[in-house]
């Protein structure tokens, strides 16, 4: 939470939300999670895109930044939120990809569907 801070100590930005994901969900996550929480920021936590010694200490970590109110979030729930449907077509090729190549079923049935079903 380095840079310039704003009113209430939020980001010069304005923004009031942060997702956040990264190597050792017990430490460099968490500390970054609770204090961007304790700064009022909307936090969501991004948990299968994080890091932990053991599957323990990552669920453990993860359940303690929930109960200090960050929301938990997926990285394909991050990515369809952000592209929130398939006409946003500036982002459509990029976010497609992804999911084919990372998103085992799913990304199989988005491939069917670009070269099976091609409107009229």
């Amino acid at each position: 939470m380095g840079g310039r801070q704003g009113a209430r100590g939020r980001p010069a930005t304005g923004r009031s939300r942060l997702i956040v994901s990264g190597l050792l969900t017990e430490a460099c996550v968490t500390f970054a999670v609770l204090s961007a929480l304790s700064a009022g920021l909307e936090v969501y936590v991004v948990g299968d895109a994080c890091g932990a010694l053991t599957t323990a200490s990552h669920e453990l970590a993860l359940g303690r930044m929930q109960a200090a109110g960050a929301r938990p979030a997926s990285w394909i729930q991050v990515l369809l939120e952000m592209q929130r449907d398939w006409t946003r077509h500036e982002t459509y090729d990029g976010a497609r990809a992804i999911i084919e190549s990372h998103a085992g079923g799913y990304g199989i049935g988005l491939a069917y569907a670009r070269d099976m079903i091609r409107p009229a």
